[in-house]
């Protein structure tokens, strides 16, 4: 008992700094989206990986269920044919950045070759243009937010955070989704992290029981143009 009570205060203490607030949200970002048809998405950041994501993939097909994957350019580079699987199975994949730098804290010049170096690779590698964009750790700013929208992205952030990069046992991270569950949500999650993966066991656990319940899977863009 004293473990979880434990465990709990360090998830709330950790999500009151991660995840992004409602208020005052410019045009073109999102950390959800309310809708009346049970409507919610599963996003994956920090992909490609050649274990992770295709079990990942092995998992949203056997629930024949989209998402979208928010892919570290240099990773694309790495794992070109995992990237290019991505896109074969009908899942959205947008931009997280080349290197995954902090980019609210670089300049304006080393923001915009991020950004776009992680499209041109995205574009060479897998043939999609990549129009939304997810700045690593969820740090984004005004400079952050306009350079963004000039070149036509929306901003998605997330407003559930299952805190797999922090190696959750999943049994909490299903647990976590099952009891905050809501209609638009965004749901953040990774298919790269170092020292394992607890991903994979969590959707196992919660997808089954989230479809029973009458929810539906969707890309961001679906959900965001609902």
């Amino acid at each position: 008992m004293k473990k979880s009570i434990r465990y709990l205060s360090v998830t709330v203490l950790i999500l009151s700094f991660m995840l992004p607030q409602a208020a005052a949200l410019p045009i073109g970002v999102y950390h959800n989206h309310e809708n009346d048809a049970n409507m919610i998405a599963l996003t994956f950041d920090d992909g490609p990986h050649p274990k992770y994501t295709m079990e990942i993939l092995e998992i949203l097909e056997e629930y024949d269920i989209p998402a979208t994957f928010f892919f570290v350019g240099e990773n694309v580079s790495y794992y070109q044919d995992t990237a290019r699987e991505v896109a074969k199975r009908g899942h959205e994949i947008g931009n997280h950045t080349y290197s995954h730098p902090c980019v609210n804290k670089q300049s304006q010049a080393a923001f915009r070759d991020e950004l776009t170096r992680c499209e041109d690779i995205i574009q060479r590698v897998v043939g999609v243009h990549p129009k939304l964009f997810r700045p690593p750790q969820g740090s984004w700013n005004t400079r952050v937010y306009e350079i963004a929208r000039e070149r036509d992205y929306s901003v998605i952030l997330w407003d559930l955070d299952t805190l797999d990069w922090a190696h959750t046992p999943s049994e909490n991270i299903s647990n976590y989704i099952l009891e905050n569950v809501k209609s638009g949500n965004i749901i953040l999650m990774h298919d790269y992290h170092s020292g394992g993966c607890t991903t994979t066991d969590a959707l196992r656990m919660f997808i089954p029981n989230l479809i029973e319940q009458g929810y539906r899977f969707v890309t961001v863009s679906e959900l965001i143009g609902s």
